[in-house]
């Protein structure tokens, strides 16, 4: 027995991120991420947690994200959490690329992630007036 499977582990953090345990996300993470240092899915949700936690760390949250797409460039998640967080970053032009982004890789505007992130600049936009 070698302890939980990366799915598990990816599993269990979603479940601990609900919960705001973000702790106990990244320490499932970190693991994961030992394991299949390749694995978009879990640089995804590593930037996530780095982004939403009480202190956000977004240059990491960002080096995620990064490592997320060079692995898989067509990661609809990742441009959504990472439109967001330009969005925190105040780089609302960048957002826009992400979604653009996300628009060719949907091959649509219908996708979740694209209707998400358009919500997410749309209200970013709307209380910057």
């Amino acid at each position: 027995f070698d302890g939980p499977t990366v799915s598990e582990r990816l599993d269990s953090a979603h479940k601990a991120i609900k919960a705001r345990d973000y702790d106990r996300a990244m320490k499932e993470l970190q693991a994961a991420v030992k394991d299949e240092p390749r694995n978009p899915d879990v640089h995804n949700l590593i930037g996530y947690t780095y982004r939403v936690r009480a202190n956000p760390d977004l240059p990491k949250s960002f080096e995620h994200y990064n490592l997320a797409l060079k692995y898989n460039p067509n990661h609809k998640g990742t441009m959504e959490y990472m439109g967001e967080a330009y969005l925190m970053d105040k780089k609302p032009e960048e957002a826009e690329k992400m979604l653009t982004r996300l628009e060719t890789t949907c091959g649509n505007q219908t996708c979740a992630e694209y209707q998400e992130l358009f919500k997410a600049i749309a209200d970013y936009k709307s209380a910057k007036k």
